[in-house]
């Protein structure tokens, strides 16, 4: 379907509808040709599939016709924003993110990372429409239903390459959504295959690797509990307002003829484009998540709108803060909290696992249906990976120079540092206003929130309570 040759040589496979033909465009020295075969350097002889090949009779897999002149880059946008628009209801945001990913997958070749694309909501929020619509204007792009087999997903993509349309949704079976959980794990980094075992014709059964290195648009009702996972997906919430009164209920005839022309512009806009040194020096704020961080730099070295980059700087910053806030709700973040609270309270350089479990118990003992001091020590080690040792005085305490690593675990779960007073550190926040607020000490929590801040002052200067009258049976 398409090949990257030595010499800046470009190879694509095109579909004529009317004809009902296949056959290659050649990239060369600036210019285009129409070629049947094509040969490459070692020997081999290119041919382009058929056009009576069942993928692409049944439209699962889409092409271009031939290439198309499209002005600008920001008239080839605004004319993809524009489609998106008139058929799908998703914020002016997510149009603009959505356009520039459908320049990103023409050229997604050319990076080693990649973000995916995500629209989630309930059953009638538009999922559906929004896939058809935005992945019809993608680089090859594989329509995936609940009726294809994942198997047959591996080796679509390890033969195809292109971007994968799916919705996560329909594959409702525990085998499905854990190779559907591979692929998206394994599939936004280049050099990571997928290794699956396949039977011989002599019966024997031989790993094989799969390339599952692709673009990828998803719709889905819900998040993965992976949250790395998770950060790898540019998401939209679906649902949540009434549909433009605009918006066609059905397709029209004439929208694959616009997705066609579009696919056509970006056909040249991918052989302009292919091979540039696309800004790999761009740099974003470092208290940005490093996977963040990864993910975002290829979609935004493509764009040259200032306007754009700054609007997807914020989007960055607006995803690591609720990647913040998903932590602070975890147990590692509430042990955290304790943990803060117990060493600006005291004049000890250390503090003991019993301590932070009665004051653990104090603040959660409703949350949780039994608390001790092996449990919160393994939290401690196992996942916020302090260290701890017997004390003198018999009990396990996290080791003086394990706090060191406070700071950098109150970063990356959401939790403020305390000053000597006992008072929150303000984070500088990210030069747009947004400041980073502790648990249950920010300024719109709710009164129960701020009463138990208060019973914890109390805390601190009493003693914590007996566990035993605060543990759920």
């Amino acid at each position: 379907m398409s090949a990257v040759l030595p010499e800046g040589r470009l190879v694509e496979m095109v579909f004529d509808l009317v004809e009902q033909r296949t056959r290659f465009v050649l990239w060369q020295n600036g210019g285009w040709r129409f070629e049947s075969v094509v040969r490459a350097p070692a020997g081999e002889r290119l041919i382009p599939y058929s056009a009576h090949n069942n993928l692409i009779k049944k439209e699962v897999v889409l092409f271009p016709s031939e290439p198309c002149d499209y002005g600008s880059e920001a008239e080839l946008v605004r004319d993809i924003q524009s489609f998106i628009h008139r058929y799908v209801d998703v914020s002016p945001r997510f149009e603009r993110i959505a356009s520039y990913y459908v320049l990103f997958s023409w050229l997604y070749d050319g990076f080693a990372e990649l973000p995916y694309l995500r629209l989630r909501g309930d059953y009638g929020s538009g999922k559906t429409r929004f896939l058809l619509t935005v992945g019809s204007l993608c680089y090859k792009p594989i329509f995936a239903s609940g009726a294809t087999s994942t198997s047959a997903i591996f080796r679509m993509l390890d033969c195809f390459g292109g971007t994968l349309i799916i919705d996560e949704g329909d594959f409702r079976y525990s085998d499905e959504k854990s190779d559907l959980i591979k692929i998206f794990n394994n599939g936004n980094q280049k050099g990571l295959p997928v290794i699956k075992t396949e039977m011989s014709g002599t019966r024997e059964f031989n790993p094989r690797a799969f390339e599952v290195f692709s673009p990828k648009i998803l719709a889905s009702r819900g998040s993965f509990d992976d949250k790395a996972l998770e950060s790898r997906f540019l998401t939209e919430e679906s649902g949540d307002r009434k549909l433009r009164r605009d918006i066609p209920i059905n397709l029209p005839p004439i929208y694959k003829d616009e997705a066609r022309a579009l696919r056509n512009k970006l056909l040249l806009y991918r052989f302009h484009n292919h091979g540039k040194n696309h800004a790999p020096t761009l740099v974003l704020d470092e208290r940005i998540e490093p996977r963040l961080r990864q993910i975002f730099v290829p979609l935004m070295s493509i764009v040259s709108d200032n306007a754009v980059r700054e609007e997807l700087r914020d989007v960055l910053w607006r995803y690591h803060q609720e990647l913040r806030a998903d932590r602070s709700m975890d147990v590692e973040a509430q042990t955290l909290d304790v943990i803060r609270e117990l060493l600006a309270a005291s004049s000890q350089p250390s503090v003991s696992i019993k301590e932070v479990t009665d004051r653990f118990t104090h603040r959660h003992g409703r949350d949780y249906e039994r608390i001790t001091p092996k449990w919160i020590g393994t939290i401690i080690r196992k996942r916020l990976h302090l260290r701890t040792h017997k004390s003198g005085h018999g009990v396990f305490v996290i080791s003086p120079e394990e706090l060191k690593k406070l700071p950098v675990l109150y970063e990356k779960y959401g939790v403020m540092p305390l000053d000597a007073e006992g008072s929150n550190v303000p984070d500088p926040g990210d030069g747009h206003g947004t400041q980073a607020r502790s648990r249950g000490v920010d300024d719109s929590a709710s009164l129960a929130e701020k009463t138990e801040v208060a019973d914890i002052v109390d805390v601190a200067a009493v003693g914590p309570p007996n566990q035993t009258n605060h543990e759920r049976p």
